[in-house]
């Protein structure tokens, strides 16, 4: 008898410990990537050094309070929200829709922005065409709109191993926006360097991993592989040492991810990392959503400015979300690892 309590004890213990770590990353890393959204929506666009952003603004590009996030934070709001439903594909393409149509999960009930990509994939499905042939499928279609808003994926996939399916998961996600395959292989890179985050790996050996998975499990002639040539430069073991004049900070998803790492790279806290990546400018939002996700994995939730947090608008209903989703990760987690919560 004694011994039966002491194997409930231990798996009790253990069941914590599992929940604990989940907790720790889940929330910085989502509120990261809505604070690094809100920072950088007042100076969308605008040019590198014709501003300094130094807290939580308001108005600038948009007209909006301080506070506001734009699309990158609404259309990851409706990815929990569909992974918690555990919705498909097709049930993601629908809450873009009312995203677009009808304001669902904007701030005030109206859409403010959103990326061409975006709009023509969900033109394409209003007109009836299957959530995962929707995607631009052109060069022109590689910008930012899919990893800005995947990153809850990761708690699906922070204990599989199977880094194939991990890439057809995170595929499937993409493509229904940005179906080109160096799109897809940016969502990879990103998906896989946050796990590696997650395991509280360094962001050099985070990177060198990254990438030695793409090489030691695709051939040469691997769409992938020809794709993961424009994503070299992070690779690099020099690549953070690279002056910012060289850092571009646009739309495009490559970009994105070299301009998110660097600032990842060349700061020592969520705070600096987030407002270096709004200050390069340009696309700024995204480019510090991107820098944000990954700075909360990095510095957990200590790491993130409680005065920043307060700001958020619609705070309540986004706190409500994610902690639904700690909560369904945390019992699909518990299910998966001992059959009972």
């Amino acid at each position: 008898m004694t011994y039966r309590r002491l194997i409930d004890r231990w798996e009790d213990d253990n069941k914590m410990f599992l929940c604990e770590s989940i907790k720790d990353r889940l929330f910085p890393t989502l509120y990261g990537g809505i604070i690094g959204d809100l920072m950088g929506v007042p100076v969308e666009f605008k040019k590198r050094g014709t501003f300094k952003v130094q807290n939580v603004m308001g108005y600038g590009t948009y007209n909006q309070p301080p506070g506001t996030w734009s699309d990158d934070t609404s259309l990851t709001l409706c990815m929990i929200e569909n992974m918690i439903e555990n919705g498909n594909t097709e049930l993601l393409m629908q809450k873009f829709l009312k995203y677009q149509e009808e304001g669902y999960w904007t701030p005030f009930g109206k859409m403010f922005d959103i990326g061409r990509t975006t709009v023509e994939a969900i033109t394409r499905f209003k007109k009836g065409i299957q959530a995962e042939k929707c995607g631009g499928q052109s060069e022109y279609d590689n910008g930012n709109g899919a990893i800005m808003r995947i990153s809850p994926l990761i708690f699906r996939l922070y204990n599989e191993f199977d880094f194939i399916k991990k890439t057809e998961i995170i595929k499937q996600y993409t493509e229904i926006t940005h179906a080109h395959s160096r799109a897809v292989v940016g969502s990879i890179i990103y998906i896989e360097l946050l796990l590696r985050l997650y395991h509280n790996n360094m962001l050099d050996e985070s990177l060198k991993e990254v990438h030695e998975l793409f090489v030691e499990t695709f051939e040469d002639d691997h769409i992938y592989i020809k794709e993961l040539k424009h994503f070299e430069r992070i690779f690099d073991h020099d690549f953070l040492r690279t002056p910012q004049e060289e850092i571009q900070s646009g739309g495009y998803v490559v970009h994105t991810l070299e301009a998110a790492v660097w600032c990842l790279g060349n700061t020592s806290s969520f705070r600096d990392a987030v407002l270096k990546a709004v200050n390069l400018g340009e696309d700024t939002d995204t480019v510090a959503s991107i820098t944000g996700t990954l700075a909360g994995m990095y510095y957990k939730m200590d790491g993130i400015p409680e005065e920043w947090l307060e700001k958020i608008v619609r705070k309540h209903d986004i706190d409500q979300l994610i902690k639904r989703f700690y909560e369904f990760c945390t019992n699909k987690a518990l299910l998966e690892e001992y059959g009972s919560l």
